[in-house]
């Protein structure tokens, strides 16, 4: 994008630019052309308007939907005041809706938003705002395609849109997992150049019943306790995670069960083996060859324990509390995720382990904690009454008042199911089975992330030159030895 700006004796070019700077985050910068004519400048204008009209994976109109409930109350100040000013100078129409309640996003997607004018859907919000984009767009694409999203093994149509993530949660996991850091304006500047990463997307059931999608964490056990009580606390704000993390540790419960998975082929690496998930990632790329065995012809493994903690993590999970993540090799589009299983164990050996998370030490090197790569897996409690989200809303006001911790053992058995925190929402049911969908997913994320880019483009203080359009481009280095003759 360029503009003119007048001068006494000349007319100058100013041109916006993309400049990468420290710790993942980008910002936009100017740079001004001096010419000696109007008709000059013109044609420089004309050029490199012609070649950004050619980049056909940068957005020309956006559907934007901002939650100004979430997080510290901020989505709609960081939009007017971070976002809508870059989208203006990159000259990105957008249609902007101010959520008024829960799954206004999502319903409004399903139902009457014309997707057809569209390049994109932004949520301007936490994780939780994201989970109802997705939901809404995959939801829409299925009804419109006729496909039965109850049927467990039901293959999903790919969405057409691409979703863009403005941070302005409590965690923003799944922007900081992606981008590599939780900054609007690095996150405005990726939508605008049109950076888009395939993201694998999973189904949740209860039997044939459709429970919901996730593209981040399910986690069972302590992650689901945590959010079960930090739900009656929501008016804190973000505070409310730790102190029902605290409460939770404290508690220490752990719970029985089974747990089936369907295990990854080897050609997709292992949650150990330190191969972080970058641009050009060769996990994600890889292509199964004919005479390789389809995805999900293995054999089942099938453990009975008890259980602290069961997380799937289908990305790194990483956020600024814990820059590693739950599982650092996990990668976003091989269709696999990482079952982690927290075994029984002290209350010291627990602490170590989460412990590790916000360090460099392997989280995963203790004798209570295996971790294994799967493309499906299946989990029953060890008692199979269903338990429906009334009821677990009636226990929660029981215990609203209860000791944090109850009885002086090591460890707390609990007869009760816990919960399944499915990307910071919770499920109706603690029996599911949980499928993952094969590489590029049904829904690309448009901004890809400066963590994810081996080479990404950048320019330097000195370099003078525009991330906008690319200068490798032949037909504009044609136009421009043109102009300057």
């Amino acid at each position: 994008m360029c503009y003119i700006l007048s001068h006494s004796r000349s007319l100058s070019l100013s041109f916006s630019y993309v400049r990468r700077t420290r710790q993942h985050r980008w910002r936009c910068c100017d740079i001004t052309f001096h010419c000696s004519s109007q008709a000059l400048s013109q044609q420089w204008i004309q050029a490199i308007n012609e070649q950004l009209s050619l980049l056909s994976d940068r957005p020309k109109s956006l559907l934007v939907y901002i939650n100004p409930y979430g997080g510290k109350r901020r989505g709609k100040r960081i939009y007017e005041q971070k976002v809508a000013p870059l989208f203006h100078r990159a000259s990105i129409l957008a249609d902007v809706i101010v959520t008024e309640r829960a799954n206004h996003a999502r319903d409004h997607l399903k139902t009457e938003a014309n997707l057809e004018k569209y390049d994109g859907v932004v949520c301007v919000g936490g994780d939780g705002m994201f989970s109802e984009i997705l939901h809404g767009l995959v939801t829409r694409t299925q009804t419109d395609h006729g496909v039965d999203q109850s049927q467990p093994d039901a293959d999903l149509v790919p969405c057409s849109l691409r979703i863009g993530i403005i941070p302005a949660g409590s965690t923003d996991c799944v922007c900081f997992a992606s981008v590599g850091t939780n900054d609007p304006v690095t996150s405005a500047l990726h939508i605008i150049v049109g950076d888009c990463q395939p993201m694998d997307v999973c189904s949740v059931h209860n039997s044939n019943t459709f429970l919901r999608y996730s593209v981040s964490l399910l986690g069972y056990g302590f992650y689901g306790d945590v959010l079960t009580d930090s739900e009656r606390k929501r008016w804190m704000g973000p505070a409310r995670y730790d102190l029902s993390g605290a409460k939770t540790f404290l508690t220490h419960k752990y719970y029985e069960g089974t747990v089936s998975f369907l295990p990854a082929e080897d050609n997709v690496g292992n949650p150990r083996d330190k191969l972080q998930c970058r641009s050009g990632c060769c996990i994600c790329q890889y292509k199964p060859q004919l005479d390789e065995k389809p995805y999900g012809s293995g054999r089942w493994c099938v453990i009975r324990d008890k259980f602290i903690a069961i997380n799937a993590a289908s990305m790194s999970c990483a956020c600024p509390r814990s820059p590693k993540g739950l599982s650092p090799s996990a990668h976003l589009a091989d269709g696999t995720t990482d079952l982690i299983l927290v075994r029984k164990c002290s209350r010291l050996d627990f602490f170590r382990h989460l412990l590790r998370h916000t360090n460099k030490d392997d989280q995963f090197d203790h004798s209570f904690v295996e971790v294994h790569r799967v493309r499906k897996f299946r989990f029953h409690p060890k008692q199979q009454e269903a338990v429906s989200l009334e009821d677990l809303s009636e226990t929660n006001k029981k215990m609203a008042f209860s000791p944090i911790c109850s009885t002086p053992p090591a460890c707390n058995y609990s007869s009760t199911h816990s919960s399944w925190n499915c990307d910071g929402e919770i499920l109706p049911h603690a029996a599911i089975q949980v499928r993952y969908l094969i590489m590029t997913g049904p829904f690309k994320l448009l901004p890809s992330g400066s963590c994810l880019r081996r080479n990404p483009r950048r320019v330097e203080s000195g370099a003078r030159r525009s991330s906008f359009f690319s200068s490798d481009s032949p037909t504009l280095q044609t136009e421009l030895k043109k102009l300057l003759g």
